[in-house]
């Protein structure tokens, strides 16, 4: 009975499929209409819905770049420009230190020069002082010598000769004096 069942399964199969649908050539009338019409249909779905959705967001991912490139020459310009005014406000700042210093270096030397004249007149009054102090010494000296070279030499006299007279003792210690 099995034998009987697998060959009127296969005569059944060999009468109702004489081969693959798709290549019997009483169907490719069919076949061509229905590929036509889907064709026409996913062209119609194409052009109307998916490709103008993607046209738009192509637009739109074109124009946030366009808009990102912008912004960011816009950014490049203020940096361009924020890193020039520090350069100047920078050299400012220099040229104010070199003024400053300048400034400073002046009142340094004035006030230097100042006390200096303040120590070379107190210096010239010390040394007038003293050129004083050693006048007064030296006259105070001379005439100390004078006393002294008038004594000494009374002395001597008295010593060799017996007496010396005061008045010829000081003519002649005057005149040795002078030279």
């Amino acid at each position: 009975m099995a034998t009987q069942t697998h060959e009127a399964a296969g005569q059944a199969a060999e009468a109702a499929a004489p081969g693959m649908p798709q290549l019997d050539f009483s169907n490719w009338g069919n076949q061509i209409f229905w590929l036509l019409v889907t064709l026409v249909v996913i062209y119609f779905v194409l052009s109307r819905i998916a490709l103008p959705r993607i046209a738009a967001v192509l637009a739109e991912r074109q124009g946030t770049i366009t808009n990102d490139i912008a912004a960011a020459e816009e950014l490049k310009a203020k940096a361009v420009d924020a890193e020039n005014a520090y350069n100047k406000a920078l050299a400012d700042a220099r040229a104010e230190a070199q003024r400053i210093i300048a400034e400073t270096k002046a009142e340094i030397q004035a006030d230097l020069d100042a006390a200096t004249a303040k120590a070379d007149a107190e210096i010239a009054a010390k040394v007038a002082e003293g050129e004083t102090v050693i006048a007064g010494i030296r006259a105070t000296a001379l005439d100390a010598v004078k006393v002294v070279a008038k004594d000494t030499a009374a002395e001597i006299v008295a010593a060799l000769s017996g007496e010396a007279d005061a008045a010829t003792v000081d003519a002649a210690v005057a005149a040795r004096i002078k030279g």
